[in-house]
């Protein structure tokens, strides 16, 4: 039985196609998912894609924070099932509390667009065990709004627990805090990073295909559970 994946579209999402498109070549089914709806259709896993949900009024994923599809998104999530954040879905986790921090301007003041390379920090969470501890990646990465910060208790919390997921290596492009890139909750089931991983899994449209590893990694997870 294939493994399905559902990914939100929010008014203004720009990578939802291209999340449903990283998930079937990495195996899975890909399920599209509206955000007026609270049914995620059984689906076993959750990708909030990058964009500008709802315009990126007010703040970045606030609003996206309110849509009925979130209510079971964080419902579900609490449960154990796999969420991944993608830029503007980082956005919404933090903003739905799922992940703590926030996201804000980029220090320089400019949205950035280049290929990034990442450090993977930690190999364990449902979609990074594909990858080694250590092991450098690169994928695209593009915002305006992608500066993570948290206050010095909560950074130091998410060192010592071993929540910081990936970590940008050379210049830090956005000012985020202790280079960090991506982050998970305490269970390990929800992830969330700016970079954009479903940028990277094809070699013609690609830096690299470092980016299929997020994909092939909760297929696996869900085979095994």
């Amino acid at each position: 039985m294939t493994t399905r994946i559902g990914v939100v579209t929010f008014p203004g999402s720009l990578d939802d196609h291209d999340a449903r498109r990283a998930v079937r070549l990495a195996g899975g089914e890909p399920v599209a998912l509206w955000h007026r709806d609270r049914d995620l259709k059984q689906v076993d896993a959750v990708v909030l894609p990058g964009g500008f949900s709802y315009g990126d009024y007010l703040r970045c994923g606030a609003i996206a924070r309110f849509s009925p599809v979130m209510e079971s998104v964080v419902e579900q999530a609490r449960g154990g099932m796999p969420v991944l954040g993608i830029c503007n879905g980082f956005q919404v986790l933090c903003e739905s509390h799922l992940l703590p921090g926030a996201l804000t301007r980029n220090d320089h003041l400019h949205f950035i667009c280049r290929d990034q390379r990442l450090k993977v920090e930690n190999a364990g969470t449902a979609w990074t065990s594909d990858y080694a501890e250590g092991q450098e990646i690169t994928v695209p990465l593009k915002n305006g709004e992608g500066g993570f910060v948290a206050d010095e208790r909560t950074l130091d919390e998410l060192e010592a627990e071993g929540r910081v997921v990936f970590r940008y290596l050379g210049s830090n492009p956005n000012g985020s805090r202790r280079d960090i890139a991506g982050i998970t909750n305490a269970a390990g089931n929800v992830v969330g990073l700016m970079p954009h991983p479903e940028h990277a899994v094809e070699p013609l449209t690609g830096p690299t295909t470092d980016g299929l590893g997020f994909f092939t990694s909760v297929l696996k997870k869900l085979v095994q559970a």
